[in-house]
């Protein structure tokens, strides 16, 4: 019977906010998809991993949204990637997301902890 502890804390992502994290990350900069993954898990400090399973329909679905671009490069360790960068029209959606997060997380502070408000 393995220790599965790591797994008890870690948090199942729902889409919108994958994308939001997603587009948070390349708002640091172009990255390929692994990187976005790596960020994504060293910046929560591994409390949020997502799988492949999950980011690459994201990044495709973020594509064809506009929110996002992608060309294909060379990784650092020489590997051929495709690399997305925020486009303009993603910048106005990180926005407006981060707006609606706020707003959700304050509400669900209220609901979870009535008496401190």
């Amino acid at each position: 019977m393995g220790n599965r502890e790591p797994y008890q804390n870690r948090i199942e992502l729902l889409q919108g906010t994958l994308d939001m994290l997603i587009l948070r990350t390349l708002q640091w900069g172009p990255q390929h998809g692994h990187g976005i993954g790596v960020a994504i898990r060293a910046t929560s400090q591994n409390v949020l991993q997502v799988e492949h399973g999950s980011l690459y329909p994201a990044l495709h679905r973020l594509r064809k949204e506009g929110w996002i671009e992608a060309e294909w490069k060379i990784s650092e360790n020489n590997q051929r990637a495709r690399y997305y960068r925020l486009t303009a029209k993603g910048k106005k959606r990180l926005a407006a997301e981060e707006s609606r997060w706020d707003r959700m997380v304050e509400a669900i502070g209220r609901v979870m902890r009535p008496a401190e408000n």
